[in-house]
């Protein structure tokens, strides 16, 4: 996964490069304006008290206005594309497998299973800085909700369906490049801190300015 955003960050730079000698033929348009993207996204999740991670892949969506060339609104989402495994030991009331609340060791238990993203929407405020006329590099900070849901198995054999969501601040940090006047291409991640288990997301988009 690290080679491919590697490879995605060096061919937008070479694009870049390779449109240099035209720019000056489109970058002097008005930069405020709506706009669209679409591509992938890589999902890493960390619930508390474990020692892996979580990886699923998917798409997002995004939609923003920006108001001048260095500061715009925007807002995504997120739906996965297929769910990540997981095998570690979890408190049973976390998932409330038997429905008590009695503290006892013996109801911390080994599970597996499957976890899917059904949908991660976050709202943000963008402030991009020009690194020439045609590449910017940017942070973005706001707020996200998240919606998961996991199949689980026990040792003992039973099975399980759990849904979860979670809310939380959202920072991150990117870089685009403007390919024509209308078109850029775009490379974030954006950290999340939910309650109950920290999220990082990759994502390769392109995009439409209107």
């Amino acid at each position: 996964m690290a080679h491919m955003l590697k490879t995605a960050a060096s061919a937008l730079v070479l694009t870049a490069a390779a449109g240099a000698g035209a720019q000056a033929q489109w970058m002097d348009y008005d930069e405020a304006g709506l706009y669209l993207e679409g591509g992938y996204a890589y999902f890493n999740t960390e619930p508390e008290n474990t020692e892996d991670g979580l990886d699923a892949s998917g798409i997002v969506l995004r939609g923003g206005y920006a108001f001048s060339e260095m500061f715009s609104i925007e807002a995504d989402v997120s739906t996965g594309l297929e769910d990540g495994d997981f095998d570690f030991n979890v408190d049973e009331d976390e998932f409330n497998f038997d429905g008590n609340n009695d503290g006892d060791l013996a109801d911390v238990v080994a599970v597996a299973g499957d976890i899917g993203l059904n949908y991660l929407v976050g709202g943000y405020g963008k402030v991009d800085l020009p690194v020439t006329e045609n590449i910017d590099i940017y942070g973005r900070a706001g707020y996200a909700y998240v919606d998961l849901d996991a199949t689980i198995a026990s040792a003992a054999g039973q099975e399980f369906n759990v849904e979860e969501s979670a809310d939380g601040p959202a920072f991150g940090a990117g870089g685009e490049v403007q390919l024509t006047e209308s078109w850029k291409a775009r490379l974030d991640y954006t950290y999340y801190s939910f309650e109950e288990a920290d999220t990082d997301q990759f994502t390769v988009t392109l995009g439409y300015r209107f």
